[in-house]
């Protein structure tokens, strides 16, 4: 499947990633993405910039290497209400709010308590997909979550790195799992990299196995197109990025 939106990579800011947004940008470029999310860790993940990092993006120009980059933040779910650990402030100058669980943030528990987090983010509206949820760590009842997702329009990401054996070890027979239902259930799906360096911006080639395997339908991949993708957005609320005119 063709996919030109990698809506998951990291720069330096993050504290253990090693490229600048340049460096992605480029690399995005070479790998013929249209477009790619910028999404460092926030808050309580150790190393992660100061909350004005994820505001000042504002300054970021549209398009780096004819690119375009959408200013963005893998946050943190940090606990069963669902919070997150960006301030509400920092949300009207971000176009892309990715969550996931981190054992240095979410002491992984039971089932039922991931459940009732994702659950409650899912429901708490500030949030427009989730990462990595292959992680064995972090269980949950998979089509509770997705049902949830899909009634509120926020997307499961399928993470690229998840599916290399190395990263969230047991991930790939789950992810194929959460893929199914997603397909199933007719929720919208997103696709990351995952990147912590710039090498890695827009592989999705164990991404592409899965979906051929699941049979995943286009329009159901929000990054397919840059259509696709900034109509998702419309969806979910945000205002139109009039600099993208000609994407969507």
């Amino acid at each position: 499947m063709k996919i030109v939106v990698d809506t998951h990579t990291h720069t330096y800011a993050s504290g253990h990633a090693y490229s600048t947004l340049i460096e992605n940008a480029r690399m995005a470029k070479e790998h013929k993405l249209s477009m790619f999310c910028c999404t460092d860790h926030s808050g309580d993940m150790p190393g992660a910039p100061h909350p004005w990092y994820f505001s000042n993006q504002k300054i970021l120009p549209r398009f780096i290497e004819d690119v375009a980059v959408i200013r963005g933040v893998e946050t943190n779910i940090v606990n069963e209400n669902g919070d997150i650990d960006i301030p509400l402030q920092v949300d009207r100058n971000l176009d892309w709010v990715l969550a996931s669980f981190h054992e240095p943030v979410f002491k992984p528990s039971t089932k039922q308590s991931h459940t009732l987090a994702l659950l409650n983010v899912i429901k708490g509206g500030r949030v427009d997909a989730l990462g990595h949820l292959g992680n064995p760590n972090f269980d949950f009842d998979f089509r509770q979550v997705i049902q949830c997702a899909k009634d509120h329009h926020v997307a499961i990401e399928i993470n690229n790195t998840s599916l290399n054996g190395n990263s969230r070890k047991g991930s790939l027979e789950r992810c194929g799992e959460i893929a199914a239902i997603c397909k199933e259930v007719g929720a919208y799906v997103t696709t990351g990299s995952d990147a912590h360096f710039c090498s890695i911006v827009g592989e999705f080639d164990r991404v592409n196995i899965l979906f051929d395997q699941v049979e995943m339908p286009e329009h159901q991949v929000i990054t397919h197109s840059t259509q696709q993708f900034l109509a998702f957005l419309l969806l979910r609320g945000r205002e139109k990025i009039n600099e993208y005119a000609e994407l969507y």
